[in-house]
């Protein structure tokens, strides 16, 4: 048995769960954050067998895209007379996709 744990964007979860679950794989959903924005994320988590691993990772792969956003950076300009001056500028980034870890599961239990 394989644990597969997915950190997914907040936009991308929802149609992530909903394929899982239409495929038969129970999906444990955990609230995160962090990263470069430190926007918000979703944990997931999927108990499956070895041999539908792939499948698992190809829903989450076929739901979860990379996306541009425009956030505003801040930069400090220190050779200003009398101090720092702030400026904002656009930045583009790229956010959303998938992070997966597939892990061994020693013992599973289920009550």
């Amino acid at each position: 048995m394989k644990l597969v744990l997915a950190i997914v964007h907040d936009d991308d979860a929802p149609r992530v769960m909903d394929e899982l679950n239409k495929n038969g794989f129970m999906v444990t959903k955990m609230c995160s954050s962090g990263g470069f924005l430190k926007s918000g994320n979703t944990t997931l988590l999927v108990g499956v067998d070895e041999s539908r691993v792939d499948q698992v990772l190809q829903i989450i792969e076929s739901k979860s895209r990379s996306r541009k956003q425009i956030i505003d950076s801040s930069v400090t300009n220190s050779s200003a007379i009398g101090g720092g001056v702030y400026m904002s500028y656009p930045v583009e980034v790229t956010v959303g996709g998938a992070t997966v870890f597939v892990l061994d599961v020693e013992r599973f239990q289920k009550y």
